[in-house]
């Protein structure tokens, strides 16, 4: 909220950023030179008048602005959300379209006005404040407020029209009384404020006829067609200036040593990195120019965008023509690839969601009253049709998430049935016996009782065991003593992963035979596809079935069949997926192959829906647990990544997180952009030292925006060599020099997802990579392949970075528990986060909550239990407030209705 005010008034938007602290957000309003929009939504109708910066600041503080009267009880946590920010954006080429003509970026507002009005309606009609005792009674809203800021540009300074609003959690019930919003209900809803963007951007009347006007049509994906090829270029130009703003601001801290740079000259540095490097300009920015400026660099990327362009006629869908039943399973498709985190559960709000991006993609174009009601009707289809209600018989609010996807249900009781069926016979190998062959394979190292047991219980004759392991205990060295012991016993180990990269690494560090999970199944016949819907869906081919794919005959699992005594051994199985575990289970009990889940929950999540470990694990009378950490130098921070994986209650989190901050763990900073810099500056410190490093991200445009700020800096120090050129994934520009990340296996080059290399000759028809660990390790790829899969590997994501050591790592902000955990146990000899936070308290405070896992959920059992506590937590209406059935009732009824 600070640093969204700190925008509005001083020309730094970066809305990405929340800052909590109430004295922070009135401090910022002191910034206004002029007066700011206020919309007042009352029992369906929307009003507006202005306000000036003391009643901006008395607004935010909970007063009423006009008369200074508090409105309800003060907010008593010093970290209290005083408003809540909701980003109305757009594709980037909408921005490109205002801005190259007067009349579409009229059109543009009319849009985001009518937009506006409906999310405020929404608010006021959808939300509602807490009331009771322990804020159990739910109090409908008859009046919202909400400020709005409208830019024009993005921190860059390049076109990105795209507004603010800020709904303050001061709110009116329906009872005429002030209190504050349930903000749980409101940032639930926020999906379908998204979405709400998504599919006015596409369906709008007005707005397409405003487009179709000049001769612009909207894509598949929703951007201009005939703009989309300018985004690059300006977002080309954005990093340059990102670019130059680090190095002015390196260079203005050098000069005033111990300082922290004002908002002036935090605005005067931006404009001087807008203006530097263009040719023939000035190093200021004046502000009248800067449109005129914009328009030429998009007329020198496309000088045919000075050309006028012929109307086109408006090609719309008619609601009678959409496949109604596919847009219903389109959206619980989009609800429930979005419930990863909470085990498959969505909500009522995510379906709705689901359905306005799936009707945004039908091509439809109509008033949005005309829409509501083929809204409704989708939502109800898609929940009826498409999902199961985990609390059957219960009145249950919209935001709270009971539903879960049909066939994600399935796959949990499938996978669940399926384990239980597996053989409970055998037992470990002798300890003896292991302890003799660890001696012989890996001389320098002795195993510990956990790896012991491990190894022993892998070698052994049990159908299904799983091994956990925190981060460093020593898996590798465990399962290269269980090879040993299985090759002597003339069975083989087959070690497979989630990843190609992940599989060939543990293939060469315990000499056993090693591929991806999936290339195992796909041997024997197993075949994944997306239907119409966006659902993967998974077959089989029988012996002499034609491969729909190749058009070859399926002639069988060849050189990857495995054979009654094999051990199958999942690596990072704590990324294994539900459809991929059913596959691999059925497969156990096809060839008699014993199986082995070996990893830990606690790190990154599959990409798909997690829980097949912990099935696992519990279908098992042969669990091992590694509780001896080896990789970092430090045993005092081995000890405190244990405490911080297995972080349990309020108390512990905040005692955890407290000792990281006083630790020196946790580099504070103001905002993302400077934390974007504090990870650019942390790759150059390790790189003159000689030392490795992980940067970790949460999202993959960060670990690129990381990359590039990167490579634009040492561009400038000359250590990269820019005589040629290739194209990279997304029209990324590479240099020889670069460090890279291939995102595509491809067994005729040899390269596989994720694995990382080193630029080291482009040439005319192909592109040389070394592999960062290896330097005798080389492959060719084509350009081809690099255009479409290569992309900078400067920093990398949770997924990328799991499983790599490294002499330091860093972790960048908004990582979940998972993330933080992976990314502060990369580095042997160093691990640090980096948080955008203004006091070591508010950090504290951050990393407190970040460390907040969610329950596990990997059968319908648990997420029933989990749903029913989300539910008694929630408020209700007091009409229904003490005509529910008693806990007991609700968990015995629902159970029965899903055959538990």
């Amino acid at each position: 909220m600070k640093q969204a005010v700190a925008y509005a008034f001083g020309g730094v938007c970066d809305a990405t950023l929340t800052a909590k602290d109430a004295a922070g957000v009135i401090a910022a309003a002191d910034y206004a030179d002029a007066v700011m929009t206020r919309y007042i939504c009352e029992n369906g109708s929307i009003r507006d008048d202005l306000l000036s910066r003391k009643q901006l600041r008395d607004w935010v503080d909970g007063l009423d602005p006009l008369t200074g009267e508090r409105r309800g009880r003060d907010l008593e946590s010093p970290v209290a959300d005083l408003v809540l920010d909701a980003t109305v954006n757009a594709p980037k080429s909408f921005s490109i379209a205002a801005m190259l003509d007067p009349e579409l970026n009229a059109a543009f507002e009319d849009l985001q006005d009518r937009l506006r009005d409906r999310i405020i309606h929404l608010w006021q009609n959808e939300l509602n404040a807490r009331r009771g005792k322990g804020g159990l009674i739910r109090e409908d809203l008859a009046r919202v407020e909400v400020v709005e800021l409208k830019h024009e540009r993005s921190r860059s300074l390049d076109p990105h029209k795209h507004r603010h609003l800020w709904l303050n959690v001061k709110v009116q019930g329906q009872d005429g009384k002030w209190s504050n919003l349930d903000t749980r209900v409101a940032l639930r809803f926020q999906n379908a404020v998204n979405a709400e963007g998504d599919l006015a951007a596409r369906t709008d009347p007005a707005w397409v006829r405003a487009l179709a006007a000049k001769g612009y049509t909207l894509s598949k994906e929703g951007e201009i067609e005939q703009l989309a090829h300018l985004v690059r270029p300006l977002s080309k130009r954005s990093a340059q200036i990102e670019t130059n703003r680090a190095g002015r601001l390196e260079w203005w801290r050098s000069q005033h040593p111990g300082e922290e740079a004002s908002r002036d000259v935090l605005n005067q540095i931006d404009r001087w990195a807008w203006a530097t490097g263009r040719p023939d300009k000035p190093h200021e920015l004046d502000e009248d120019d800067w449109a005129g400026q914009v328009r030429a660099e998009v007329m020198a990327a496309d000088p045919a965008m000075s050309r006028p362009r012929p109307a086109v006629t408006v090609a719309a869908t008619a609601i009678a023509d959409i496949d109604l039943d596919l847009v219903a399973a389109r959206a619980v498709v989009d609800a429930d690839d979005r419930s990863t985190g909470t085990g498959g559960r969505f909500s009522v709000f995510d379906v709705r969601a689901g359905v306005l991006r799936a009707l945004s993609g039908t091509g439809v174009v109509k008033d949005r009253q005309v829409l509501d009601r083929l809204v409704a009707d989708l939502v109800a289809r898609a929940v009826s049709a498409h999902t199961i209600r985990l609390l059957e018989d219960e009145v249950v609010p919209n935001h709270v998430k009971h539903l879960v996807a049909t066939q994600t249900a399935v796959a949990k009781n499938t996978l669940a049935h399926q384990l239980e069926l597996l053989p409970t016979t055998g037992g470990p190998a002798p300890a003896a016996a292991i302890t003799q062959i660890a001696a012989v394979v890996s001389p320098d190292k002795t195993l510990d009782e956990g790896q012991l047991a491990g190894a022993s219980t892998i070698a052994g004759t049990s159908s299904l065991v799983t091994i956990i392991g925190a981060a460093g205990t020593g898996k590798t060295t465990m399962l290269k003593a269980a090879a040993a012991a299985l090759h002597l016993q003339r069975r083989r180990m087959v070690v497979v992963a989630p990843t190609k990269k992940a599989a060939t690494i543990a293939g060469r560090e315990t000499g056993a035979d090693a591929s991806s999970l999936h290339q195992l199944l796909h041997a024997y016949g197993w075949r994944w596809a997306e239907d119409d819907a966006g659902r993967t869906t998974w077959t089989r081919l029988s012996m002499g079935d034609l491969d729909p794919a190749t058009g070859h005959t399926y002639t069988g699992p060849g050189d990857k069949a495995v054979r009654r005594g094999d051990r199958i051994v999942v690596d990072e199985a704590g990324m294994l997926d539900l459809d991929t575990a059913n596959a691999l289970v059925a497969l156990g009990h096809e060839t008699g192959a014993g199986l082995a889940a070996v990893g830990d929950p606690n790190q990154a999540l599959p990409v798909g829906h997690s829980g097949a470990m912990e099935l696992m694990r519990r279908n098992t009378g042969f669990n091992v647990e590694l509780t001896d950490i080896h990789r970092f130098k430090d045993p005092a921070w081995a000890e405190l990544t244990r405490e911080i994986r297995d972080a349990h209650g309020a108390r512990e989190r905040d005692q955890i997180a407290a000792r990281l901050v006083e630790g020196g763990h946790v580099k504070l900073v103001n905002n993302s952009h400077d934390a974007l810099h504090a990870m650019v500056d942390g790759w150059f410190d390790a790189t003159k030292s000689r030392a490795t490093i992980s940067l970790v991200t949460a999202t993959h445009a960060e670990a690129q925006a990381i990359g590039e700020a990167i490579q634009a800096r040492r561009i400038q120090e000359g250590s990269l060599n820019t005589d040629r050129i290739a194209t990279g994934q997304g029209g990324q520009t590479l240099f020889e020099g670069d460090a890279v990340q291939t995102r595509r296996n491809d067994s005729r080059a040899g390269v596989e997802n994720r694995q990382n290399w080193i630029v080291s000759r482009i040439r005319n028809d192909s592109i040389l990579l070394t592999s960062t660990s290896d330097s005798s390790q080389a492959r060719q790829i084509s350009h081809e392949y690099a255009a479409g899969h290569l992309h900078l590997g400067y920093a990398s994501t949770v997924y990328g970075a799991q499983g790599e050591t490294t002499d330091r790592s860093i972790v960048g902000p908004e990582v979940d528990a998972a993330g933080l955990y992976v990314g502060l146990t990369r580095g042997r000899h160093d691990n640090s986060a980096v948080l955008v936070a203004a006091t070591a308290r508010a950090a504290t405070a951050e990393l407190a909550d970040i460390l907040r896992r969610e329950t596990p959920e990997p059968g319908l059992d648990d997420s029933l239990h989990v749903a029913w506590a989300e539910l008694h937590k929630s408020a209700t209406q007091a009409s229904l407030a003490n005509q529910g059935r008693s806990p007991d009732e609700t968990r015995a009824s629902t159970a029965s209705a899903l055959g538990l």
